[in-house]
């Protein structure tokens, strides 16, 4: 029989060191209550001052969230422990992943010439060439491109922009349902998400306007391929949201343009608006290769000083290794088409299962990107019931903050024929889950 985690320490250093080694050791799992804050030091002999203080520190370090007359709990995505997605279970189709299709990524060939001998890149971390190939590359969507840098991807950019520019227990606006990894990179970082819904074409302005009332410093969004939704900025919504943004220029807009060549949606970027802070990131994992762990940001000259500075002091530069490899991938003709195959094959597919949901009465959000959203009464119920049919699609939970239930279904790499019998099999098992819990 399991028995439960025992929090031990005479001081708040070491009650915070139990709880984090019960975390990363999995005495205590995402979700777990810890005592009271009075019970504990009763139990432990020490004032409940000292366990108020030890639970701060964890709060700020992201291992541990409050929830009012819930309870302090352990975070859902721990900063102590890496939450991965399950195991695909054997047999089954994988539609939970949200990767490319391997078909429809290039062959990835190392540059032939290596580094000469042992030197440091931090005078000149990036290269010129590449540099140019992004202005351009960025440039032809309207994005200003007289500041621009690089990082380990747009995870790595996000993470050392907020880490520099916030303060733990700081607000970020963050999608709802938004990116299950930036949710948690954000938790990780002792910052406070706040939830802003979004539809079909991104954020809600009204929505944006009350979390910037709340006092958020920092908003993260996707100007298209919102991950899980799908929405994509129309011109109108980009103009809403800036309006909403000019209210509170101190704030720090991230626009994580994360699918860009094979979202299926055209740019409207708040990075043309005219905004204080602002970022424009984009990677090259979704086309180019899913090992290509290097992103370029366009920003105003105070985030790029700002993002360089931690960059500079932790690994310095991004590896000129991949940077050859990234500028010959970017500029090569050959790739340039399969990049545009890849678009037009990833929108086929996407529609493909949304029609064919649509005609079984279940309807599905997909604007752009890799992914349909699927709104589900009971997410259990439809993942289990998928599975019984072969079928593996990610639960919405993860990517949810204060939204409605649903399912994510990764279509890149879907055929017509699986379409039709996915939505089919979909269709089935809502009728079952109605049956089984009440229509």
């Amino acid at each position: 029989m399991a028995t439960q985690y025992e929090i031990s320490g005479t001081t708040a250093k070491g009650i915070t060191r139990s709880v984090e080694q019960g975390v990363s050791e999995g005495g205590l799992a995402p979700g777990a209550a810890l005592p009271p804050v009075r019970r504990l030091a009763e139990g432990l002999g020490v004032s409940p001052g000292t366990v108020a203080t030890a639970y701060k520190e964890l709060r700020r370090r992201g291992i541990v969230v409050t929830l009012g007359r819930g309870g302090t709990v352990v975070a859902q995505a721990p900063s102590v422990a890496s939450r991965r997605p399950p195991k695909v279970p054997e047999g089954l189709r994988d539609l939970a992943g949200g990767h490319p299709d391997p078909a429809l990524l290039p062959a990835l060939v190392p540059p032939s010439r290596l580094s000469p001998g042992v030197r440091s890149h931090r005078s000149s971390p990036r290269l010129a060439r590449l540099e140019d190939a992004v202005r351009e590359w960025m440039g032809a969507d309207g994005v200003p491109v007289e500041h621009v840098t690089f990082a380990h991807g747009a995870l790595d950019f996000v993470g050392r922009v907020l880490s520099a520019e916030l303060r733990p227990g700081d607000a970020v606006a963050m999608e709802d349902p938004g990116y299950h990894h930036l949710l948690d990179l954000v938790a990780a970082l002792g910052l406070r998400a706040v939830p802003v819904a979004v539809d079909g074409e991104g954020m809600r302005p009204e929505e944006l306007r009350g979390a910037l009332r709340a006092g958020v410093r920092a908003v993260v969004l996707s100007p298209r391929a919102q991950n899980p939704f799908g929405g994509a900025f129309s011109a109108a919504r980009r103009d809403a949201l800036a309006e909403v943004l000019r209210e509170t220029p101190e704030v720090l807009v991230v626009e994580n343009d994360h699918a860009s060549d094979i979202a299926g949606a055209p740019l409207y970027s708040l990075a043309t608006a005219g905004l204080a802070r602002w970022a424009h990131v984009r990677t090259v994992s979704k086309f180019l290769g899913t090992d290509l762990r290097w992103a370029a940001a366009a920003c105003d000259p105070v985030t790029l000083a700002r993002h360089d500075g931690r960059l500079l002091l932790t690994s310095g530069w991004v590896s000129h290794l991949l940077q050859e490899t990234v500028y010959g991938l970017l500029t090569d003709p050959d790739t340039g088409a399969l990049v545009a195959r890849a678009r037009a094959e990833y929108a086929l597919r996407r529609t493909a299962l949304a029609r064919e949901l649509g005609e079984r009465g279940v309807p599905a959000h997909c604007g752009s990107g890799m992914n349909l959203w699927v709104p589900v009464r009971d997410e259990s119920a439809v993942v289990n019931g998928l599975r019984s049919r072969g079928w593996w699609v990610a639960a919405g939970a993860r990517f949810r903050l204060a939204s409605a239930p649903g399912v994510r279904i990764t279509t890149t790499d879907l055929d017509a024929v699986e379409a039709a019998r996915l939505a089919s099999d979909f269709a089935a098992v809502l009728g079952e889950s109605e049956a089984t819990y009440g229509g």
